[in-house]
């Protein structure tokens, strides 16, 4: 018998998984999502992704948005769904160890790296910053310390050497779907067991601030081309140009050179401390994304040095 859950989930990533688990019959007896937040730049009121797809699929379900998931009256309404799994994918709270206890089959968790390796809120972005070559997705059980519960299953992914956040996201969500439908169909079948993580390996991945992603062009050009890649497309690596405007640097490639550090030429090619990145996609502040081509074309830079100041 199919075990019935209860989803939590927020943003794109989730409401995709939402999505194929819903195509693939899973029988979801409620959604818990965020409450409806101010988004974009006219900050108008919204649902969140999660929500959005609950709406459209499964209007009947009952959907949850409380502030505070550990609210008492929160966790009586959960405990009347009679639901046996708890499955959790970027919810956004951290989760009380009362609601945990609810289901009889416990709670469950994506978590898009292969744990111990970088627990905690920004993964992804930890292993392009540290130029990893390989991650993946693991799905876990969820206790109370942070991402620590035993893996249930585990599949890895080789990251191409110029795939940014936003496209190893899309990715790694794509291999998800398929790993977390076949652990919940597990659940239907027999107990389901995991491996207990191993401590001496744990890392963690705190998330990053938009602050974080200023560039520094005394780093070398590897360096500097992954903490691109993991600021991309948001929130952006960024450096400061005249006027106190920013630019941001969403992809770049690394090449040879050697010139004045920050010294940008006419083709977009910046020198580093090391070696020298070429520009090939930048943001202006209040503009769209252009090819750099376009952006040096009006642009009078000769160099990008005062944007670690």
């Amino acid at each position: 018998m199919k075990p019935n859950i209860v989803f939590f989930g927020t943003p794109q990533f989730a409401a995709e998984i939402l999505q194929y688990l819903l195509e693939h019959s899973v029988s979801v007896v409620a959604v818990v999502t965020q409450p409806d937040r101010p988004k974009g730049r006219s900050l108008e009121i919204a649902p969140s992704a999660v929500k959005q797809v609950a709406l459209s699929q499964i209007a009947s379900t009952p959907i949850f948005q409380p502030e505070k998931a550990s609210d008492p009256q929160f966790l009586e309404e959960l405990a009347a769904l009679g639901a046996d799994l708890f499955v959790v994918v970027v919810f956004g709270q951290i989760l009380s160890q009362k609601l945990l206890d609810i289901p009889p089959l416990g709670s469950i968790n994506v978590h898009p790296s292969l744990l111990p390796k970088y627990r905690g809120a920004a993964p992804i972005h930890h292993a392009l910053l540290n130029g990893d070559r390989i991650t993946g997705v693991s799905i876990q059980k969820i206790v109370k310390q942070l991402d620590a519960g035993d893996v249930l299953e585990q599949v890895p992914f080789e990251i191409p050497p110029e795939m940014n956040l936003g496209e190893l996201e899309r990715a790694l969500c794509a291999v998800s779907k398929p790993l977390l439908l076949s652990v919940i169909q597990r659940f239907a079948n027999d107990a389901v067991s995991g491996t207990p993580q191993d401590p001496a390996q744990v890392t963690f991945a705190p998330k990053f601030e938009s602050e974080q992603g200023l560039i520094n062009w005394h780093l070398s050009a590897a360096q500097l081309h992954n903490h691109i890649r993991a600021f991309a497309p948001r929130p952006g690596a960024w450096c400061w140009l005249p006027g106190s405007k920013r630019l941001k640097i969403l992809r770049t490639s690394i090449a040879s050179g050697r010139g004045p550090i920050g010294d940008i030429t006419p083709q977009g090619l910046v020198y580093c401390g090391e070696g020298a990145l070429q520009l090939l996609e930048v943001q202006p502040e209040g503009k769209k994304a252009m090819p750099v081509s376009d952006w040096l074309r009006g642009a009078k830079v000769k160099n990008l040095l005062h944007s670690t100041s």
